[in-house]
């Protein structure tokens, strides 16, 4: 060996200098080593999105009960039922479950695709449930509040109904994410039976556009 291999030998960490001959530190094991943490962080990802799937059902089903009467802007005045929808959409909203892979603290671990899926579930459950909670205050304002309060919260009421489109549209993209992260890192081959393609499908058809997007299209814009 060179004396410039020796020094440099020297300097790296005892372990990796002990596996020169095998190649530590090589970008293929770096990739290999990537790709199964990829995996893993991707089977804990799907195994919350599963735990969560009642909740998100039960919220979607609420919220597109009760999107109609505000996909266009504050009614003038609603009804009792209306008012009792977008109440309980704002509830199941507010109860939808955080897994704790998902929480802000845990997620920061996760790897990949599964990082992502974690901040999109995480960031769409607190826009849903807060823009239910203002939607239902600002009607109250629109309906009991003075005149400059009415004016104010039907001005701004549009934020907060985009808010809900928003965070149902990013919900119902989760399930294509997951598929295509899927697939990227392996597919049925690489993860066998820790997470199977029927499991991914299951998954890809709760977390779609087909189950959880609203209808209609949100019709208002700020300052409209």
């Amino acid at each position: 060996m060179r004396r410039g291999s020796v020094v440099r030998a020297a300097l790296l960490p005892a372990g990796c200098a002990a596996l020169i001959a095998t190649g530590c530190g090589s970008s293929k094991t770096a990739t290999q080593t990537g790709l199964r943490l990829q995996r893993e962080d991707l089977v804990v990802a799907a195994q919350a999105l599963r735990s969560a799937e009642t909740g998100v059902e039960r919220e979607a089903q609420t919220a597109r009960a009760a999107w109609p009467s505000v996909a266009n802007g504050l009614p003038a005045s609603a009804p009792p039922a209306t008012r009792r929808l977008i109440r309980e959409a704002a509830l199941r909203a507010g109860a939808l479950p955080l897994p704790a892979p998902f929480t802000e603290e845990r997620s920061r671990a996760l790897t990949g695709v599964a990082a992502g899926l974690a901040g999109t579930y995480r960031g769409s459950r607190s826009l849903a449930a807060r823009g239910w909670k203002l939607i239902d205050y600002a009607l109250g304002k629109v309906e009991e509040g003075p005149p400059a309060s009415a004016s104010f919260a039907r001005k701004n009421v549009a934020l907060y109904i985009e808010s809900v489109y928003d965070a149902h549209f990013a919900l119902a993209q989760i399930g294509k994410h997951l598929q295509a992260g899927y697939e990227t890192l392996g597919g049925p081959q690489s993860f066998g039976s820790s997470l199977t393609q029927a499991e991914v499908s299951q998954l890809s058809n709760t977390y779609s556009e087909a189950k959880l997007r609203l209808h209609p299209h949100v019709g208002v814009r700020l300052g409209t």
